[in-house]
């Protein structure tokens, strides 16, 4: 009968090895638009009677970094500490999440007791709505168009563009310099399936908003879902 019950306790979760308490395990931090990187602190404490042992703290994407606070990693009952999150932006922008995990003694690979989340909010400076145009394989090679709008303090000018494939015929269309613009895309022909990349530059001093690419694709009809 004892055995029965002690196996139903760890069944159901009321028996639980000694562990971390996150003040909070996902972070949202807003990030001002000309950060490079931004600082994610994960506050914790032992609340239980035991002490606890970080064996393995993994990050999961190389954009970010992690360190436990003065490279501690055992605490004992009523003991604090910190896990540092540190995230390069690169070229992110909009919402972006990333995570950590968080290994602790007798934890089995791939199942961390914990995971924390980062979720960082990027100004989006300059937008394109559709990224991406599509054509059917012998469609009219009609105009598609993609609009380019700038949210920034200072005006933001594209200063060039290209295309991938010479099948494409590609015009800027200023419609308010410095702050909204339309590209115009247009097939020569639509005779085979093709992929081409379009990359803008501009002149925006933020590195990250410097350089976009937007996408035009040529394909078959796709066959009817049975």
């Amino acid at each position: 009968m004892r055995t029965t019950i002690y196996c139903w306790l760890v069944m159901t979760g009321f028996l639980h090895a000694a562990a971390l308490t996150f003040e909070k395990e996902l972070l949202e931090i807003h990030a001002p638009a000309d950060a490079t990187a931004i600082v994610a602190d994960f506050n914790f404490e032992n609340k239980t009677d035991q002490p606890v042992t970080i064996a393995k703290v993994d990050k999961t994407c190389s954009c970010i970094s992690v360190l436990v606070a003065a490279g501690k990693l055992v605490y004992g009952p009523g003991e604090k500490g910190q896990i540092r999150a540190t995230f390069d932006m690169g070229n992110f922008s909009g919402v972006v999440n990333k995570t950590v995990v968080l290994y602790l003694d007798k934890d089995v690979e791939g199942q961390p007791s914990v995971t924390l989340t980062v979720e960082v909010h990027i100004p989006v400076l300059v937008e394109l709505k559709e990224k991406t145009l599509k054509w059917l394989v012998d469609a009219a090679p009609d105009t598609q168009t993609i609009d380019v709008t700038m949210d920034y303090t200072k005006p933001i000018k594209i200063t060039s563009h290209s295309c991938t494939s010479e099948n494409f015929k590609i015009e800027v269309k200023t419609l308010e310099e410095g702050k909204h613009y339309q590209l115009r895309i247009t097939p020569h022909d639509t005779k085979e399936p093709g992929l081409a990349i379009i990359r803008l530059e501009t002149d925006c001093d933020i590195k990250r908003h410097q350089i976009l690419q937007a996408f035009a694709v040529i394909r078959r009809e796709l066959p009817p879902v049975p």
